[in-house]
């Protein structure tokens, strides 16, 4: 079994075991916990709070850590290894491809700068 797979398997008996519906997509993804639980979603906030703690346990730097760091962090390591930007767009729910190369970041690597091409 690829790791793809593994992944997917993986996430689809997560979300049926906490409850989840794949097919309602109105069912938040993420569930509060505080106290007991109504079923409510996560706010945003508190998505990035628990984000935040594992940045720092990691020792990552959270200034300008943000969703779309990770959205683009993610979208980015697919097109590193061969996915297809078509199917990262849908992936990412990008109604235009144009938006999923915003989310590319490829291109923003040192190493792959011009100036670092440069040989003396």
């Amino acid at each position: 079994m690829q790791v793809g797979a593994i992944s997917i398997a993986g996430r689809y008996i997560y979300l049926e075991r906490s409850g989840h519906h794949l097919e309602d997509k109105k069912t938040p993804l993420f569930i509060s916990l505080r106290g007991k639980s109504t079923g409510a979603s996560v706010s945003a906030n508190g998505i990035y709070t628990v984000v935040e703690a594992y940045a720092k346990k990691a020792g990552i730097e959270v200034a300008g850590l943000g969703v779309h760091g990770l959205r683009a962090t993610a979208a980015t390591n697919a097109l590193e290894h061969e996915a297809d930007i078509a199917k990262v767009q849908a992936w990412l729910g990008h109604a235009n491809i144009s938006t999923t190369k915003i989310y590319d970041r490829r291109q923003n690597r040192p190493e792959d700068s011009p100036t670092y091409k440069v040989k003396y």
